[in-house]
């Protein structure tokens, strides 16, 4: 899922966790006013939902036991916005997510809050037509590895709209979508998540509008091998990215307990992905970084012999960069950029970590490229040899056919 280690002559390549594991943990929410007596209306309403339902649920801030869930098509959920309708999971004893909703077109929630699931938060699985607005998912006590993995999660879905949300504090993406085709996910902002948006062997994206701060990671773009189907053609755009500071606080042995602290964007091993019109500040670590499955850290492919472990048809054109690159969480990367750019240097804001299929040339056909216009790039496996890192703009200059804007069929 992310930049792990790689070993070989370059050491580790762009390794992170060294600085992982951040601050203190703030005391969760206060519930002991909350009501404990309308989980049994909510959970017979789930129950006994046919389709064409809308669940209302009152403002008022609720405990909630036990894991929700809901396998009938057609079915709406709607509060009475994120900060008046509050489901609380804090005391949860029973299932492993705080909503659950499997096998169920045509739903949507909405104008609601879920805090504190003792795992995933909101999970949707083999649904089409799912639109999620104005829901806030949060875990209360701040960043913590204790925290649930995953905030909103949609995987192997269709059609999918996620917007005008809020994460916070999942140990894995704030928001994430896995396995599916035709996905927007607008206007939201995700915050103090190990990973703030995720797109993962995903079909055809937009990501827009959104705010990603205070993440380890602000906005991951990801193909996996051994899973069911891989992702290409994603666009994220007019989205601002600015100080993902935050130290990693994933699980020891997953693969996002990795993301260097101080990425913006990453990209590895996808397809036709264009970043544009966004914003990037002051991601410490580097504002775009580019990489292979062979620095992800799962270099073996023996059991996925048709995955494409290169990223190809990158495009990036037309963003903003400030500040950012002045203190790597990697080794590898502290130590090019003393040696490529001194003790108050800043690496570029584009960073790739150089391997490519080994027919890859200046001549390789554009739609397999990697091409870059806006920013100099360095990088760090030189693919045709050289031991040093390197940096410039001119094996980078090319440009892509836009990808086409996706169309909900909502």
């Amino acid at each position: 899922m992310t930049i792990l280690t790689q070993p070989g002559r370059l050491g580790v390549l762009l390794a992170a966790g060294l600085m992982a594991a951040c601050a203190a943990e703030e005391p969760a929410r206060d519930t002991s006013s909350f009501d404990r007596e309308y989980q049994t209306a909510l959970m017979d309403a789930l129950l006994d939902a046919e389709p064409g339902d809308v669940i209302e649920i009152p403002a008022g801030n609720f405990i909630i036991e036990r894991g929700l869930s809901l396998t009938v098509d057609n079915v709406t959920i709607r509060g009475q916005g994120m900060d008046a309708t509050v489901l609380s999971f804090a005391e949860q004893r029973q299932g492993a997510e705080g909503l659950l909703v499997s096998g169920a077109d045509d739903f949507t929630l909405e104008n609601l809050a879920i805090e504190d699931t003792v795992g995933d938060a909101v999970k949707i699985t083999d649904g089409d037509n799912i639109v999620i607005r104005g829901v806030r998912v949060e875990w209360t006590n701040g960043p913590s590895t204790e925290n649930g993995a995953y905030g909103l999660y949609p995987v192997q879905t269709t059609d999918v709209l996620i917007e005008d949300s809020v994460a916070i504090g999942a140990s894995d993406a704030g928001i994430y979508v896995g396995q599916s085709d035709r996905i927007v996910v607008r206007n939201n902002r995700v915050e103090y998540n190990v990973a703030g948006i995720e797109i993962e062997n995903s079909n055809h994206a937009d990501v827009y509008g959104n705010v990603a701060t205070n993440n380890t990671g602000g906005i991951l773009v990801f193909n996996m091998p051994n899973l069911p189907r891989p992702g290409a053609g994603t666009r994220v755009y007019d989205n601002d990215v600015f100080e993902n500071n935050v130290g990693n606080f994933g699980h020891a042995g997953t693969p996002v307990a990795s993301v260097p602290a101080g990425t913006g964007i990453i990209i590895n091993s996808n397809d036709d992905v264009e970043i544009f019109n966004n914003r990037l500040r002051d991601n410490r670590t580097g504002h775009v970084i580019i990489s292979s499955f062979f620095s992800s850290g799962f270099e073996n492919l023996s059991q996925a012999q048709d995955f494409n472990p290169y990223p190809e048809g990158i495009w990036i054109y037309d963003n903003t960069y400030e500040g950012g690159g002045g203190n790597p969480d990697a080794l590898i990367l502290q130590a090019a950029r003393l040696a490529l750019f001194g003790p108050t240097g800043r690496l570029p804001p584009v960073i790739w970590d150089g391997y490519a299929d080994p027919a890859y040339a200046e001549e390789t056909p554009a739609e397999e490229r990697i091409c870059v216009n806006d920013a100099e790039v360095m990088w760090v496996h030189d693919p045709a040899g050289a031991e040093e890192p390197r940096h410039g703009t001119e094996p980078f200059d090319c440009t892509l056919e836009p990808l086409a804007p996706v169309t909900l069929e909502l």
